[in-house]
């Protein structure tokens, strides 16, 4: 028995295909890749929502909805908010959404996200959130609800080019739980809260600010390598390597890579990050020669959300930002097929003892 489900084929899918074998990763027929230098936030909600809702308009006309459904979730902000950690406050922002399997529901789902998530970055901060501006892009306006400036063109790609590259990831232990709920006919929030209760775990969605402690940890280039050999021999995981699925280099950790490096400033961080990885790539493969350890997306990841001055305590907020439209999208596939997920188990318990007539 497979307890992982590694090799169970749970679903049939359209909107995203996990080569692990050969690093390629396709999302509603475009190469992640690709869909990450051309695509912002509203595109890929677009794509990934076209079989979803029927009354799912044009991309433009999406924009605006999602522009007007950032100002509807500021009137949900509150006080409280800033009471929790950054991951709570977006579980108690989601949590007060209809729980419908409309489209406006998505949008309000979609859009809080990014809301809640910056509203309670800066109470976090002990500063005051800053209400949405419906007229620019999804990204650029989460940048100005933290910083209170908006951002450049490129600053807001950036982020763009994060969000749509972390959409959608085949059947990872979210999407799977976001589908199991939504098959309940719970509602889209429902299953939001499932794939977001899943993603909070360390082994899925915490991993990127744990790069960022090793960058700091080893400080500069030299010490590089006594501190890797240490952590080995200490049995200690390195974060930003290796993965559940692949078996070749992670293709959203290059696309990530690239969005980073058109960042102004951001040249040296890279350098000192590919040094990192060299070493690290080469001490792992020699200790564990029939492994197959690659970079994996958390490791640029960490680089550029660290460019875009989002903290630490917020990267896997942020990820749910962008996986939302993924879980949605899977929430209303798995509702189409009208069938609870129910599968069997093999009791392995004590069995009653035999009573006598």
């Amino acid at each position: 028995m497979d307890s992982g489900l590694e090799n169970v084929i749970a679903a049939e899918t359209a909107l995203s295909d996990v080569k692990g074998d050969i690093g390629e990763l396709i999302i509603k027929g475009w190469y992640v890749e690709k869909l990450a230098a051309s695509m912002a936030f509203e595109d890929v909600a677009h794509l990934l929502w076209q079989s979803a809702f029927e009354d799912l308009p044009s991309v433009q006309t999406l924009g605006a909805r999602l522009g007007e459904a950032r100002v509807h979730a500021f009137e949900s902000v509150t006080e409280a908010s800033g009471r929790v950690d950054i991951i709570q406050s977006l579980r108690l922002g989601w949590a007060r959404e209809r729980d419908e399997e409309t489209l406006e529901t998505a949008l309000a789902l979609a859009s809080g996200g990014l809301v809640y998530t910056a509203a309670a970055i800066r109470q976090a901060d002990g500063k005051a959130p800053i209400a949405p501006d419906p007229r620019l892009s999804s990204s650029a306006d989460f940048l100005r609800m933290i910083t209170g400036d908006t951002p450049q063109s490129q600053t807001a790609r950036a982020l763009d080019s994060y969000l749509v590259t972390i959409c959608d990831h085949g059947l990872n232990a979210s999407t799977f739980a976001a589908r199991v709920v939504s098959s309940t006919r719970a509602g889209l929030t429902s299953a939001v809260l499932g794939g977001l209760s899943a993603l909070k775990g360390p082994l899925h969605g915490g991993a990127p600010g744990p790069v960022l402690d090793m960058f700091d940890a080893i400080g500069e280039e030299a010490n590089a390598e006594a501190w890797i050999d240490d952590a080995l021999a200490r049995g200690e995981r390195l974060m930003g390597f290796g993965h559940r699925v692949y078996r070749a280099r992670d293709p959203r950790a290059d696309a990530l890579k690239s969005a980073a490096s058109r960042l102004p400033g951001t040249a040296g961080r890279i350098a000192f990050a590919e040094h990192i990885e060299r070493e690290v790539l080469g001490k792992l493969r020699r200790k564990y020669p029939d492994r197959a350890l690659e970079t994996n997306v958390e490791f640029y990841t960490a680089i550029l959300l660290e460019a875009l001055d989002i903290p630490r305590s917020a990267f896997t907020a942020v990820f749910a930002c962008g996986r939302v439209l993924g879980w949605i999208a899977h929430a209303r596939e798995q509702i189409s097929e009208g069938r609870i997920v129910r599968p069997k188990s093999i009791y392995r318990g004590p069995m009653p003892e035999l009573i006598e007539a």
